[in-house]
């Protein structure tokens, strides 16, 4: 195993608006910041509901990680900011559509706001297991 720092980015997701890279991988792990919900294009999806948002983070995060060498299979913990605990069930249905059987660490964290008016932002580790 390395100890080199790997920066991460895919092709199929927006490019940071910050000063931060979309993952960066250290030996097998991969570290993926958080996803908010922007389309590749870089155009906003803060006037839609939170089901679009959550479908589009979702994409985002995985978009992410296969870029990495990484699949859904490979998550080990994710994190999900929700603006509005109501919000839980609906992006647990949706996370548990994409997920499927696979069943990673989890912690939903519920916020006041989040960037843009987004109302959620989702960011996690994975195993990579090729490249």
């Amino acid at each position: 195993m390395t100890n080199a720092i790997e920066a991460i980015s895919s092709p199929n997701t927006a490019p940071p608006g910050g000063h931060y890279s979309p993952a960066v991988a250290v030996g097998d792990l991969v570290f993926i910041s958080g996803q908010l919900p922007i389309l590749p294009d870089g155009s906003h999806t803060a006037d839609r509901d939170f089901d679009t948002q959550a479908k589009v983070a979702l994409d985002n995060f995985l978009a992410v990680a296969a870029a990495a060498g990484a699949g859904p299979e490979d998550v080990a913990k994710v994190t999900v900011y929700v603006v509005g605990i109501d919000n839980w069930p609906r992006f647990n249905r949706l996370y548990a559509e994409r997920m499927g059987a696979h069943r990673p660490a989890r912690a939903v964290v519920p916020v006041p706001e989040l960037h843009h008016g987004y109302l959620i932002e989702i960011e996690g580790v994975a195993l990579r297991r090729h490249s």
